[in-house]
């Protein structure tokens, strides 16, 4: 049967193409093609083919997947070695319908291979964590030792963004969970005539667990995403391969700055968040008849110096965690449309998680020392 330049005849289970097949060709027999395959047919001669390119390579294509939904193999003959070498190119099993790439991934074997390939990417991410921590000591060494100079401009910069700049939600939360803690403890209280004890739980809470904790998620999502969004991005656009060509270290030159600052103002935010967080306390006391003076006399006599020192110690530690998590991501970012909103994504994610961790490590440190 001669369709243009391209002839395709059946014979029995046998079809034989010859001709030019290019995309005018494969299109001209495309139907009889698909028809054979659907009738029986699961070989196809191809000595007469003069020319092949990427269109007669998607006719060959067509046939296997006919050939293998139908449970046959197709069989291919006659076809000249620099046609078999360019056709080899072409990944043939991609030509599969979803349904059957993904048959073979139920079962036991399917939920051990994604145990496997979960367990794998999470010790591939533990060890990327690992490196970064030692990169970044060495370069803390560096810098102590003044072999390298820190960037002052960009500490300075830092410095502004996470402090100034992020004072005003620290503030507004910080009240805000200060009324709200005092006004409903006490509703609950006034039942038993205890809601003067209302400033000793607030003063306790604040400075030794919610202050740290509440001011580092907060740091996470607004600091923490804007460092992995801004080293993110000097990554996909390949600034941080033209820094190491320049023999600059980028966890010096980027990360190093952005740590430090963070850990210089986390313990200030901290100060602000509890101070703010008293305030919104003293004015529901305050609306209760309760006078400045009880409530301050008490928050202060409950509140002892291990416990505001407790608190500051998290502070560090937490802003370390939310500073380091989100450099770290931010140079571990991947190529495309998504890498930067992908690594955001995932630095405040790990960055709540570990705040999270090491906040029970904390709670148990402290119940074993007695603090």
């Amino acid at each position: 049967m001669a369709a243009g330049k391209v002839k395709f005849q059946k014979s029995g289970s046998t079809m034989t193409v010859s001709g030019r097949l290019d995309a005018e060709g494969a299109g001209e027999v495309w139907e009889q093609a698909r028809s054979a395959v659907a009738a029986g047919c699961s070989e196809v001669e191809c000595s007469g083919v003069d020319y092949l390119d990427g269109g007669g390579a998607s006719l060959f294509i067509m046939m296997k997947a006919g050939c293998r939904d139908r449970g046959r193999v197709l069989s291919i003959k006659g076809l000249r070695s620099e046609f078999a070498s360019f056709l080899d190119l072409f990944d043939l099993d991609k030509a599969a319908p979803p349904q059957e790439k993904d048959k073979g991934k139920g079962g036991i074997r399917g939920w051990i291979t994604s145990i496997g390939l979960s367990g794998q990417a999470v010790a591939a991410d533990m060890r990327e964590q690992i490196e970064f921590t030692g990169n970044c000591v060495l370069a803390s060494l560096s810098t102590a030792t003044l072999k390298n100079r820190l960037r002052w401009p960009d500490f300075w910069l830092t410095c502004e963004k996470v402090g100034a700049d992020g004072l005003p939600i620290i503030l507004l939360i910080g009240f805000l969970m200060g009324l709200i803690m005092s006004f409903q403890s006490a509703v609950s209280l006034m039942r038993f005539g205890a809601e003067i004890f209302v400033p000793n739980m607030l003063g306790l809470v604040m400075f030794r667990e919610l202050g740290p904790m509440v001011t580092a998620i907060l740091l996470a999502g607004r600091t923490g995403s804007a460092f992995a969004a801004e080293i993110g991005t000097m990554k996909v656009n390949e600034e941080l391969d033209a820094l190491n060509t320049m023999g600059l270290n980028p966890v010096s030159f980027l990360v190093l700055p952005r740590v430090l600052a963070t850990v210089c103002m986390t313990p200030l935010l901290t100060l602000f968040f509890n101070f703010m967080s008293l305030v919104g306390g003293a004015l529901v006391m305050l609306s209760m008849g309760y006078p400045l003076a009880t409530y301050c006399g008490r928050v202060f006599e409950n509140v002892q110096w291990m416990d505001f020192s407790g608190g500051m110690i998290k502070a560090v530690v937490f802003s370390f965690l939310v500073a380091g998590i989100g450099c770290q991501r931010g140079l571990v970012t991947k190529s495309g449309a998504s890498a930067v909103g992908d690594s955001t994504t995932s630095a405040v994610v790990s960055g709540i998680i570990l705040i999270a961790v090491f906040d029970g490590i904390f709670a148990v440190i402290f119940f074993l020392t007695g603090i």
